[in-house]
């Protein structure tokens, strides 16, 4: 291939700089195939040369080869069977029949009937498309009985054959296998007939297949006459043909012939294989002959060596079938279950249970509970296929109970559950939960909505009738959700609902009841009712966040002050809806709030007389609600444009005089206002600091320096320290660098205690740089780390801005040291960091300088940065030299791969169209769809559409390039620009290129035409719901909200959500990208706020389960601990699981609080779930032992956990086995006597009962405490802790995943050397010096290994060199050649073997 692509000595001579740039990337690879193909690189079209022969057609090189694999030669393949898979690849839909059968070697029903549904309304199915529909109508179905099977297979063809399918000899040969697989009995003759008659001419395939048809029935004669027509033909005669003679023979009832025929087959020099020994032991299975079994196995053995593990499943099923399940345990025993084997004994069992053998299948599925492991439930898909086959309860029951005894699955009745219900099987739903109320499983109220809604479909009230009573004698109280969403709504008002469940006997009186019926009448605007309501004594106390939402709906819809203001005024004044601190005046508060807020402009002024009567009406009612909520509540007015409700609103605040710093323009007082009241107080002789601070804000807020800096001076002894900061800024930002650096030094000297905020430090660093203060800068970056200012993402993002100014400036000094100080100090360090130090020399237009940065840059910190910048300046400049270093740089670190298309994107980038398209045509070249995402984006963001066209145009012949995917970034971009015309065009160009668009395509496209008023000409896909985000995210605003949340700017993404109008266009998935982000950055209320709008615009709106997990930990971060305890308990009830860390975190704070109760009733919450989040039921049982530490009653502690221990020790259930955690919380708190407690405890349990775990958690503590000389003492006193090798692995492991650990492992190695893994032990320690940055340490613990005959594994190596490179050291050994990811999927598979 290579040979091929050099013809360069018979090349017409070249001007030098053309020879120059042509042979910039001669050095790598399967690159110097450009060479010759770059001659014109930079001359005039016009004299560019025919390129040589090899390159004339380059749409057939393409199809003619294949880039080389890591092992073995280039291979050539026909273009049909290229282009076939081409077309397979490129079609979504078959995609998903292939991913299953690779995955799982089977295909639902449901997955196949829905994509054969979706073939017929593209009303055009493909040749290839059919042929894979047919396939997988036989032996890939195991859950579906042969003839229906055989019935849908007939009904494909049928359908396919009137769509316009034109079937050929393969489309034949697949309907042939799927009969056989299925045991379809038909005429042989007949189907050679229809063929004849269709005009395709059958193979040896066919003749093969037919041969085996006839052996099944045992017509020997009739296959004769086919082997007749094979001979007759010169066809080859097979292991197949033989393979179906043997059972033919055995059918026909001559067994001597079947077994003569293996002898036949050698004489004819055909050696049996599997298929024909499978023939063989099935014919023996069949006639129930185990000793022929037996006698036929050995042999095999003793000649083939094995016979492979998946022959002797399908032997199973032959003795399953035929009546002889005694001889299957032999069968079973000769089967190595390994982990490789899973698939096929999923799809045996599948199989078993299909025909009725359900009890084979498990004892098969049992063989496996060797390779069981934790928090991995092993038969689901045993137990989901005996719900689907309608399997009896009792036998349900059985293997559910076996499961469990066996551990093999931690909750089989719930999931069996989940199944009848996701099966809409009503009444085996029912009796399951029946049989989980008797075991003492906890049943939730969300069970109960399936079977609502199947009968809210049907609107068959009886049943929900029936429903509610099953679920109120199993003891389950309904809660709101499930009578607002699944049990009103089937009556036209709440009384109607209540009287007739009343009639039925069905109602249940509680608290969801109560909630549901205030939020049903609340929602459809009866406000009358929801005030009869909430006025009933009757009605059990309700916090009012339960109701809020429905009840600003509801206020809303009417217009009635009256009843607005007799709601508001119960809300505030009877305690039952004002449950959790702080009290009524923050809930009314916060509702009020919320209702302006949930207003449109319009809205708001429509309403402006109501309003004002309603603000004047709570003020009568004595209702007052906190500042900030009337300060937010001003701002909404005035934003509105009703400033002259806000005076109104005003009444409404508890207090009397207001800060001037949050009210709106309109409403504010002046500065003049302030100066007034600043001077009559001084002349008075009272405080003046609280109206001076407020006067410096004014001042700051309206830009004016001078007059600030005059107040200053002039009231300076009364001047406080937030007013000086806030001057600080102020001259920060009118660049008066004197002044700021003056009056940081007056009032926050470096050694003083006080310190600035974080964004007035970085101020001072951006107008030091900008004065070329370097020093000053250095210092002040200096003074925040000393005084640990907390550093946060848009800190680092203003670094950044700093630094890239700089480099705008041209500024290399700046930026250099800067750089380096902010790097060595560790205040930040991420990839967008180091960018600035190659743009400086960029904006220089230093090239050479540019691209040693950018080596320097990948050396130092392992990063690729401004790469594309550099290529195409230097392709603009036509600087070949530096094209060849930095392209022998990339590939050499990356692959030619890599190289070219970075070459690609900047010849595409620079407008040199034919130069792209050389280098893209190069012989191999794959699609490589993270790079092309990446390009094809930054046009979209960058609005280049001509690059972005000449990307789709030239990718059209790369192999294996998504065409659908690359034609939909087009429709984005045209969809950015309103560009209807060019999407039209863009359709036309994919039907030309015989594209199969996927759904998301059509709808983007569909959606383009219709908001410009044009005619859509296809059929548009319905939008799945869940789709709906991702399809339809037509708005820019969203898609920057998105942007700046994928980039950690959660609080400028939040600002522009606030000012976006027309909420209730923004979608699910965006809610909850920009929920997420804010939780992430520790942004709590404002995630909360974005929560409330969410579900007043998208009705039925919750949190997945990764941003509740989220919400919780903010939620612990800020101390709310009932709150996120209510929210864990919201996420179990609707069936959601929570992350690990979330739990950890809300577990270990209320233990710090000493909450036993609540940590009790979190015991409780997540006692069936431990296994499935990874929590270690140790966790719990320390946290609670902490709690009781926190109240000083260290003897509960003990006698709580002492038992725990002693069982989890006896009984490998009760996993309470270590105390860790416990003791590393007694010690960081310097509770010495509950340390010396807790080690008496641990040392009673090693002496008495002989368990160690507990002290050798204590030794370890003693360890990590670098208390060593009571670690040696206990050594002493129970020497045998040393025995929890693993434990001591563990803890090395987390040693060395955390930087300055390293001394905690040497400890271990002075303490107990002869007691750990030499091997293991030095590698964590070397990791953690790695971790320190310490080359010294690192080098030196090498040395050690090399002295000790220590042999480091591939992985240590591969890091060690990557660290010793990085710091500029040699490495002192030959590096392991594999990638690191290698290294480490091999460790981690060596480890799964091991376990």
């Amino acid at each position: 291939m290579r040979s091929s692509a050099e013809p360069g000595s018979r090349a017409p001579p070249r001007p030098a700089r053309a020879a120059v740039m042509a042979a910039l990337l001669s050095s790598a690879g399967r690159l110097r195939a450009l060479c010759p193909r770059l001659l014109p690189l930079l001359r005039p079209p016009a004299a560019a040369p025919r390129p040589p022969a090899p390159f004339r057609n380059v749409y057939q090189i393409r199809f003619l080869t294949v880039a080389p694999q890591q092992e073995g030669s280039v291979k050539e393949e026909p273009i049909s069977e290229i282009q076939n898979r081409r077309t397979l690849k490129f079609d979504w839909a078959l995609n998903k029949l292939d991913n299953s059968v690779r995955k799982t070697g089977r295909i639902p029903k449901t997955l196949l009937l829905k994509i054969f549904h979706e073939i017929c309304k593209t009303g055009c199915p493909g040749s290839n498309q059919t042929l894979l529909l047919l396939r997988s109508c036989g032996a890939l179905l195991p859950e579906v009985l042969s003839p229906e099977r055989t019935e849908l297979a007939h009904m494909i063809w049928d359908k396919m054959k009137e769509l316009g399918a034109v079937y050929d000899t393969s489309h034949y040969n697949a309907l042939l296998k799927v009969y056989l697989q299925n045991e379809h009995k038909f005429s042989p003759m007949e189907f050679l007939a229809r063929m004849e008659e269709a005009n395709v001419q059958p193979n040896r395939v066919t003749y093969q297949r037919l041969i085996a048809a006839y052996c099944n029935e045992g017509d020997i004669e009739g296959a004769s006459k086919i082997l007749g027509f094979m001979k007759s033909k010169d066809l080859p005669i097979t292991e197949a043909v033989f393979s179906s003679l043997v059972k033919g023979h055995a059918r026909s009832g001559d067994m001597k012939s079947a077994e003569n025929i293996l002898s036949v087959m050698r004489m004819a020099g055909v050696e049996p294989g599997p298929d024909t020994y499978l023939s063989l032991l099935n014919v023996y299975a069949e006639k129930g002959d185990a000793d022929s079994i037996k006698k036929t196995l050995e042999e095999v053995e003793k000649t083939e060596g094995y016979l492979m593990d998946r022959i002797l499943m399908q032997v199973i099923f032959s003795l399953a079938k035929a009546g002889y399940p005694q001889y299957i345990e032999d069968i079973k025993e000769r089967i190595r279950f390994d982990r490789e084997l899973i698939p096929d004994a999923m799809n045996l069992c599948l199989t078993l249970i299909t025909h009725g053998f359900e009890d084979i299948s498990f004892r098969i599925l049992k063989s496996f509970n060797h390779l069981s492991r934790d928090n991995t439930d092993q038969g689901s898909f045993f137990l989901q296929h005996c719900v689907n086959r309608d399997m009896p309860m009792d036998k349900l029951k059985q293997f559910c109970s076996e499961l469990k005894e066996a551990k093999m699955h931690s909750a089989p009745l719930p999931f069996i559950l989940r199944c009848a219900l996701e099966a809409n099987k009503s009444a085996l739903a029912i009796d399951v939960m029946k049989m989980m109320k008797e075991e003492g499983l906890p049943l939730r109220p969300h069970y109960s909505w399936p079977l609502l809604v199947g009968f809210q479909k049907e609107k068959n009230l009886e049943g929900i009738f029936e429903v509610l009573k099953v679920m109120h004698k199993l003891g389950v109280e309904l809660d709101a959700e499930t009578y607002t969403d699944y049990v009103f709504k089937n009556f036209p008002d709440s009384e109607t609902a209540r009287a007739q469940l009343k009639k039925n006997d069905c109602l249940f009186e509680s608290v969801g009841l109560s909630i549901a019926e205030i939020r049903y009448e609340a929602a459809h605007g009866r406000l009358n009712n929801v005030l009869s309501l909430l006025s009933s004594a009757s009605t059990p106390p309700i916090d009012i966040r339960q109701f809020r939402n429905s009840l600003i709906l509801g206020f809303k819809s009417s217009n009635d002050v009256h009843l607005w203001s007799k709601i508001t005024e119960l809300l505030y004044k009877d305690e039952r809806y004002c449950l959790t601190p702080p009290g009524p005046t923050e809930a009314v508060g916060y509702f009020l709030y919320h209702l302006i807020d949930s207003m449109s402009d319009s809205e708001v002024q429509a309403k402006e007389e109501r309003l004002r009567q309603y603000f004047h009406q709570l003020k009568k009612m004595n209702i007052v609600i906190p500042t900030t909520y009337y300060s937010g509540i001003c701002r909404l007015l005035d934003s509105s444009q009703v400033p002259e409700l806000i005076k109104d609103a005003r009444l409404l605040s508890h207090k009397k005089f207001l800060s001037t710093d949050n009210i709106p323009e309109s409403a504010k007082s002046d500065v003049s206002a302030l100066e007034k009241k600043l001077e009559k107080r001084k002349a008075e002789n009272q405080p003046i600091t609280d109206v001076l601070k407020q006067l410096i804000h004014a001042l700051c807020e309206e830009e004016n320096m001078q007059k600030a800096l005059e107040v200053k001076a002039k009231y300076e002894p009364d001047m406080v320290v937030g007013g000086y900061a806030a001057l600080i800024n102020l001259c920060c930002r009118h660049d008066n660098v004197e002044e700021a650096m003056n009056l940081k030094e007056k009032v926050f000297p470096k050694n003083s205690p006080v310190a600035l905020d974080t964004g007035k430090y970085v101020a001072l660093v951006e107008v030091l740089g900008k004065h070329g203060r370097i020093e000053d800068a250095i210092n002040i970056l200096t003074e925040m780390k000393e005084k640990d200012i907390p550093i946060s993402d848009r800190t680092v993002a203003s670094f950044f801005r700093i630094l890239n100014a700089a480099a705008m400036r041209g500024e290399v000094e700046t930026v250099n040291r800067l750089h380096e100080t902010i790097v060595n100090l560790g205040l930040a360090e991420t990839a967008l960091l180091h960018a600035p130090l190659i743009t400086v020399h960029l904006e220089k237009d230093d090239m050479p300088a540019a691209l040693e940065a950018l080596i320097n840059c990948y050396k130092k910190y392992g990063k690729i940065l401004q790469l594309h910048n550099i290529y195409c300046r230097l392709i603009e400049k036509g600087d070949a030299d530096l094209l060849q270093k930095v392209s022998d740089f990339i590939s050499r670190e990356y692959g030619d791969m890599m190289a070219l298309y970075d070459l690609f994107f900047a010849f595409l980038q620079t407008g040199k169209y034919k130069e792209a398209r050389k280098v893209i045509e190069t012989p191999g070249l794959r699609a490589h769809s993270g790079r092309l995402q990446w390009f094809a984006k930054k046009c979209i963001s960058s609005n280049q559409m001509e690059t972005l066209e000449h990307l789709v145009e030239l990718t059209q012949n790369l192999f294996e390039c998504d065409r659908d995917e690359m034609y939909y970034y087009l429709l984005q971009l045209c969809e950015n620009n309103g560009d209807w015309g060019k999407a039209e065009a863009v359709w036309t160009k994919i039907q030309e290129e015989n594209v199969v668009p996927r759904e998301k395509t059509l709808i983007l496209l569909a959606d383009i035409l219709e908001k410009n008023g044009q005619v859509v000409p296809f059929e548009v896909p319905k939008v799945r719901y869940e789709d709906t985000s991702s399809l339809s995210a037509s708005n820019v605003e969203e898609r920057k909200i998105r942007m700046l949340c994928k980039k950690n700017n959660a609080k400028e993404a939040y600002d522009i959500f606030l000012k976006m109008q027309g909420k209730d266009g923004f979608h699910y998935r965006s809610y909850d990208t920009l929920i997420k982000a804010l939780l992430t950055q520790n942004c709590l209320e404002e995630a909360i706020e974005v929560k409330r709008i969410a579900e007043t615009h998208i009705k039925g709106f919750t949190l997945n389960s990764a941003a509740s997990s989220l919400l919780i930990i903010s939620q612990v971060r800020r101390d709310y601990l009932k709150d996120a305890v209510a929210v864990l308990k919201g996420m179990l009830d609707s069936g959601l699981l929570p992350t690990r860390p979330a739990v950890v975190a809300l577990t270990q704070a209320l233990a710090e609080k000493g909450d036993l109760k609540n940590l009790q009733a979190l015991k409780n919450m997540l006692e069936d779930i431990t296994k499935s989040i990874g929590i270690s039921a140790s966790l719990i049982a320390n946290a609670i032992a902490v709690a009781h530490t926190k109240n000083n009653d260290l003897d509960a502690a003990v006698e709580y956990l002492e038992p725990l221990l002693i069982s989890g020790a006896q009984n490998p259930d009760q996993a309470v086995k270590n105390i860790s955690y416990l003791l590393r919380k007694v010690s960081e708190d310097g509770l010495e006597p509950a340390l010396e407690k807790f080690g008496a405890m641990a040392e009673r349990l090693a002496s008495q009962f002989g368990i160690y775990r507990p002290v050798t958690d204590l030794f370890l503590q003693y360890v990590s405490a670098d208390r060593v000389d009571d670690a040696r003492s206990l050594i002493q006193r129970c020497g045998a802790l040393v025995e929890e090798k693993r434990t001591f692995v563990s803890f090395m492991a987390r040693s060395a995943s955390r930087p300055g650990e390293a001394k905690k492992i040497e400890t271990l190695l002075e303490l107990i050397p002869e007691h750990l893994d030499m091997e293991i032990a030095y590698r964590y320690l070397m990791r953690c010096y790695e971790l320190d940055g310490d080359v010294a340490s690192v080098k030196a613990v090498y040395e050690k290994t090399k002295a000790k005959n220590i042999e480091l594994p591939e992985l240590s190596l591969k890091s060690l060199a990557a660290f010793l490179k990085k710091v500029g050291e040699p490495v002192p050994f030959t590096e392991p050649p594999e990638s690191f990811k290698f290294y480490v999927e091999k460790w981690r598979k060596r480890r799964l073997e091991a376990s």
